[in-house]
């Protein structure tokens, strides 16, 4: 950063930051000659110096130069801030001392100055990639419920079908048990004509 401007330089600087456009030596002295009693020569040697420093750019213009500032006056200052701020030992501590002497005004500016640095930040952000994952996630998720109730409807079937087989396999099974012969226990269940009807049964020695 180019070291602090000299109380002249910052008078000149103030005019050319203030007029915001290329401004010649002798517009510069007409209003400096309105504050203070100054040599044509001398604002010369000013702006010539400003231009060596880099705060200001040339152009010739006949036999004479327009000079225009290279940066914003507020650049300027808040360069100087900067560089105060960062030669402390205990920054936090060079902050609070600094904004203890300001004014009322000056606080207000500060506040805006906040306000206006947080506004990128209070816009909406663009989609992230955990917004995309989560809405693949959702649509994923209709998907396997969707599944789900698929394999409940199927599961339904497979319980239907699992009664009717077993439905079929009962009436199949009683259908056998019907047609099978009972078992021989081995004792006569014929009627016993001989006991009702004793006369007809042949004696052993054929009497």
């Amino acid at each position: 950063m180019p070291r602090p401007l000299g109380e002249l330089e910052d008078a000149v600087m103030t005019r050319v930051w203030k007029w915001n456009r290329p401004v010649t030596v002798r517009e510069v002295l007409e209003d400096l000659q309105q504050e203070r009693s100054i040599a044509y020569t001398t604002v010369m040697t000013v702006l010539d110096n400003l231009h060596q420093k880099g705060w200001v750019r040339r152009e010739a213009e006949g036999r004479a130069y327009r000079y225009e500032a290279v940066s914003t006056r507020a650049a300027y200052s808040a360069a100087l801030m900067n560089d105060a701020w960062s030669q402390s030992d205990n920054p936090a501590a060079a902050l609070v001392a600094f904004f203890g002497m300001m004014s009322e005004e000056q606080r207000q500016a500060l506040r805006d100055a906040v306000r206006i640095v947080q506004v990128p930040e209070t816009l909406e952000p663009p989609p992230t990639a955990s917004s995309d994952t989560r809405a693949v996630t959702d649509t994923d998720t209709d998907r396997v419920d969707t599944g789900s109730t698929d394999t409940s409807t199927d599961s339904d079937n497979a319980d239907t079908r699992g009664s009717d087989t077993a439905r079929g396999q009962t009436r199949r099974s009683q259908t056998r048990r019907s047609q099978t012969p009972a078992p021989h226990t081995g004792t006569d269940t014929r009627p016993d004509t001989a006991g009702e009807n004793p006369g007809s049964a042949q004696e052993p020695d054929g009497r």
